[in-house]
């Protein structure tokens, strides 16, 4: 018999980013575990292929074109996810982008304010109409955001996108203490080196393969299917006592 507390069904999640990599390895396993799910990716074509694995597991699910960098495209992207589902008992604000490759020193303003705009603004836009719902509704609810190793490394050439996934694990700490006496609890997720749509570049580099490849204790590349069972826990009422944590998933990477 499964552990009961792993049981989703009647809870509804959103996952932007959803329509691959980290996202949808998320979205497929919370919805194989019975949760509702509403999708949010800027792919058209993606969000479709995406919606029909999801529905396989025969739950309602939803996929809807949003650019989270876009304020009037999150709110409304979100009434249409509460319309569908009802309700959100756990956001995932997982969207993100990558621009590297611009020495710090010759980086252009345009660049610095991509990687702000998806993987900061995002998450504002994103996670102020989602407590505004929960806390309207009474519902003790779950935010999770994808950060990242270079939260915490040195990322050569990557500045902005480094100081973004750290700025958000502040915010997860911050909001784990402000809504926490509303029963709703904030954590992070560090990936590390996850073979995706956004790293396909470096891991057909034959020369970055050579120096990271050694260094994680597993010897292999993570999968975005490694990331469905942490979202189920924090989606689940299991993790209902674990709150304001960067929870790290690299093959064992950042200690070896």
């Amino acid at each position: 018999m499964p552990y009961e507390q792993f049981d989703l069904t009647g809870k509804s999640v959103l996952v932007t980013g959803g329509n691959s990599g980290i996202g949808l390895g998320m979205a497929e396993a919370v919805a194989e575990a019975g949760a509702d799910v509403c999708i949010w990716g800027r792919n058209k074509e993606r969000n479709e292929t995406s919606l029909e694995k999801l529905q396989q597991y025969g739950v309602k699910a939803l996929a809807l074109e949003c650019d989270v960098s876009n304020q009037d495209q999150v709110n409304d992207c979100f009434s249409q996810t509460i319309d569908f589902l009802g309700k959100v008992d756990a956001c995932f604000a997982n969207a993100g982008t990558a621009w590297l490759g611009t020495p710090f020193h010759k980086m252009s303003l345009e660049e610095w304010h991509a990687i702000f705009g998806v993987n900061m603004d995002g998450v504002f836009f994103t996670l102020k109409p989602t407590l505004a719902h929960m806390l309207d509704q009474g519902i003790a609810g779950s935010i999770v955001i994808t950060s990242s190793l270079s939260a915490k490394y040195g990322m050569p050439t990557g500045e902005h996108y480094a100081a973004t996934k750290a700025g958000v694990l502040s915010i997860v700490r911050a909001m784990a203490v402000e809504y926490a006496r509303h029963g709703i609890r904030a954590n992070a997720i560090l990936p590390g080196w996850v073979d995706t749509n956004m790293t396909a570049p470096l891991f057909e580099n034959d020369k970055f393969k050579k120096n990271i490849m050694p260094r994680i204790p597993q010897r292999r590349w993570g999968e975005p299917k490694d990331f469905g069972p942490i979202a189920v826990y924090l989606c689940s009422d299991a993790s209902s006592y674990h709150s304001g944590d960067a929870l790290t998933i690299d093959g064992g990477y950042s200690c070896f």
